[in-house]
């Protein structure tokens, strides 16, 4: 499913209607260029998933860790500034990638291609269309969800006549 995002609002809207429909053990990776969009469709996540502090990205620190309720986690992390796989092993991404008890977002998933869980990983690609409008790409199984959920104000489904890549 191809989405368009008329606004920062619209994809943080997005990003909260999305988090009811992950589950615990998932991983999410986000992919686009710098700006395309991934650390305010996070903040949404987070925001679904009921974190109340701020969500800043995680490009310095690399990982951002939330509190849930009932003891689970809600992990954001940012790959950008990380060289090769044995550096996210080196501070333990495993323990991230691999928890039952999370939902983990990653941007910038391309870095560390090897180390990504193979199924539950949901990969969305988010890019610019123009300006101000986003194009989000999400998978079949998580569009599959969205049938009868209206879409939030400022997001718009791409006619189907307009083609855009999976991500990778």
């Amino acid at each position: 499913m191809i989405l368009l995002s008329h606004s920062e609002d619209a994809t943080l809207a997005l990003g909260s209607l999305l988090a009811k429909h992950l589950s615990f053990g998932q991983v999410v990776t986000l992919h686009g260029d710098l700006g395309a969009g991934k650390t305010v469709f996070s903040r949404g996540v987070a925001r679904g998933l009921g974190v109340t502090e701020p969500v800043t990205s995680p490009t310095f620190t690399v990982v951002q860790e939330y509190r849930l309720a009932d003891h689970k986690m809600f992990f954001h992390l940012d790959m950008y500034r990380i060289d090769n796989e044995q550096a996210a092993l080196a501070f333990g991404i495993e323990d991230f990638l691999f928890a039952n008890d999370a939902i983990t977002l990653v941007e910038w998933p391309e870095r560390i291609p090897k180390l990504l869980p193979v199924p539950p990983v949901l990969p969305l690609r988010l890019e610019h269309a123009d300006h101000d409008l986003r194009q989000i790409t999400i998978p079949d199984e998580l569009a599959s969800k969205l049938h009868d959920t209206p879409l939030p104000d400022g997001i718009t489904l791409l006619p189907l006549t307009q083609t855009s890549s999976q991500p990778e």
